[in-house]
This record gives structure tokens, C-alpha cells and sequence, in this order.
């Protein structure tokens, strides 16, 4: 197997890693927001990311992002460290998980055209007629399960998913030069200063008080993100 093969296979690996551990944070934050308030939900796990990723940069010393890089880092950030946490977590106190990961299922489509219309990517003929039939299974069943119309649960998960799809695009370009450890890493390291006091106020408005049960569950969901 040549080593091209290798780091394809490697990756595939990696991605589907990354599938499953993504798989189970809807059923968590369903979970969660149960009890805690959805937006201190969504920005408190970015918060927990942004210390770990800010001591493994200073730990492998890995230097700042160019002055051309920096747009791409705050594109990510607002999609992926605050968009689609912050949607999914207004959404999962109206819907069940099950119904959120159907109609989250359209985000590889939302990346994949976000990726066209940002860089000019050019998918296959043949992915936009498979995605184009999956993304119109999934609306319909949005709308089905909403009884002829789509709730507002669903718009929350839709505008989740053109922020992730934005953010994907962009960290996805960004990664070829940078990493995409440092991506992301540099991405919830810039949105520190500005989640971290609208956590704590959050948290001292609505309060941190929630069952044990509750509180796993958040404790999960920090070790996801």
C-alpha cells in the first residue's frame, strides 16, 4: 500500500472516529438543556474547549495565525465554536434528538455548497443528485413530523447547519496550510474573550443548579466538543 493510500486510509479512520463521537451530542445536550439554560449550554462546552485548546498551542508551541489566516479562524469560529452548538441547543429543548440528527443530516450537503460558491469546489454530478435526494427526504420529514410545517425547532437546526456548513468550508481550507488541530484550536481560542464573560453571566442569571443526572450530562458533552 503506498503511502498516499495510507493517509487516506488514515483519515477515513479519523473521520469516522469523529462521526461517532459526533452522533452523541444531541442525545447529551437533549439531554442537558432539560435543566440548564441552552445558551450557556452552547457557549460553556466552547469555553471548556477553548483552556484545552489554549495549553496543547502553548504546549507544542504552535505560532499564531497569519495575518491572512485570521479571517478564515473567525469564519470557523462563528460557525462551528458558536453557531451550530448554540441552534442545536435552542432546538433540542422543543424536538428529540432523533428528530435533530435526521435534519442535521443535511450537513454534508450545506459544506459541500458552501465549499462550491466560497473556493469554487466542483463536486460530482453524481454526489448532487444523492444529496439533493437525501436533503429533500429530510425537509420532508421535518415537515411531516411538524404536521404540514416546518417548527421553529426546525428553522433552529437548519440555520445550525449553514453555520456549521460555513464554518466546515472555511476550517476545511484553512486546514491544508495550517492543521486542522490548530484550526479549530486557534477558533475557539479567538471566541475565548468574548464567550467566557457571557458564560459566567449566564450561568449567574439562570443559575448552574440541575440534578446529578443533569450535570453527567453536561459533564459528557464537555468531554465531546
Amino acid at each position: 500500500m503506498s503511502k498516499a493510500n495510507v493517509e487516506e486510509t488514515k483519515g477515513m479512520l479519523f473521520g469516522l472516529v469523529g462521526v461517532v463521537i459526533f452522533s452523541l451530542t444531541l442525545p447529551f445536550t437533549r439531554m442537558a438543556v432539560a435543566e440548564l439554560n441552552p445558551v450557556f449550554i452552547a457557549l460553556g462546552r466552547a469555553v471548556v474547549a477553548a483552556i484545552a485548546a489554549g495549553l496543547l498551542m502553548w504546549r507544542i508551541r504552535a505560532p499564531w495565525p497569519t495575518r491572512q489566516q485570521w479571517p478564515g479562524v473567525i469564519v470557523t469560529a462563528l460557525g462551528c465554536v458558536v453557531g451550530f452548538p448554540l441552534f442545536t441547543s435552542i432546538a433540542m429543548r422543543y424536538v428529540p434528538a432523533s428528530h435533530g440528527a435526521i435534519v442535521v443530516g443535511i450537513l454534508p450537503l450545506a459544506t459541500a455548497l458552501c465549499g462550491a460558491l466560497r473556493f469554487g469546489e466542483r463536486p460530482s454530478t453524481g454526489f448532487w443528485i444523492s444529496a439533493a435526494i437525501g436533503s429533500g427526504i429530510v425537509v420532508g420529514f421535518a415537515i411531516w413530523q411538524g404536521g404540514g410545517t416546518l417548527q421553529l425547532a426546525d428553522l433552529a437546526l437548519f440555520t445550525a447547519v449553514l453555520a456549521a456548513g460555513i464554518g466546515y468550508a472555511e476550517g476545511g481550507r484553512l486546514s491544508q496550510v495550517m492543521g486542522g488541530q490548530q484550526v479549530i484550536s486557534w477558533a475557539l481560542i479567538v471566541s475565548m474573550p468574548i464567550l467566557l464573560p457571557v458564560t459566567i453571566w449566564l450561568g449567574l442569571h439562570y443559575g448552574m443548579t440541575a440534578s446529578p443526572r443533569a450535570v453527567f450530562h453536561v459533564y459528557r458533552i464537555f468531554l465531546l466538543v
